[in-house]
């Protein structure tokens, strides 16, 4: 059975910084073509953030409320894959997920919660 597993959210000021992992277990991550970070807000619809392919193929695409602020990227060698957050806003409060892109609702894994509050 394959799991996607979050890590590295937590509480941050207003114009901090964290960078989020996804790992795989049951399987080589590097298997998907495509990953994408998503979140969801409380009382809010999971939405897409970021998304990436395994290679440099393609440009790595983001939602414009992260434009500028966030990076993804992915380790092929340490099969993970990051959302560098920079400049977090009070509204980039959410849990957030990572898998396929488009995502595949067997995938879905815990998320990491990430609140931003001064």
């Amino acid at each position: 059975q394959v799991q996607l597993v979050e890590s590295g959210g937590g509480l941050v000021q207003p114009g901090g910084s964290l960078r989020l992992s996804c790992q795989a277990s049951g399987r080589d991550i590097n298997d998907f073509w495509r990953m994408g970070w998503y979140r969801q807000a409380p009382g809010k619809q999971r939405e897409e953030v970021a998304r990436v392919t395994t290679t440099a193929v393609d440009t790595p695409t983001y939602a414009d409320f992260v434009k500028g602020r966030f990076t993804i990227s992915r380790d092929v060698a340490k099969a993970t894959v990051y959302l560098q957050m920079n400049t977090l806003e009070p509204e980039d409060t959410a849990v957030y997920f990572c898998n396929k892109y488009p995502p595949d609702g067997a995938y879905w894994g815990y998320g990491t919660q990430v609140t931003v509050s001064s």
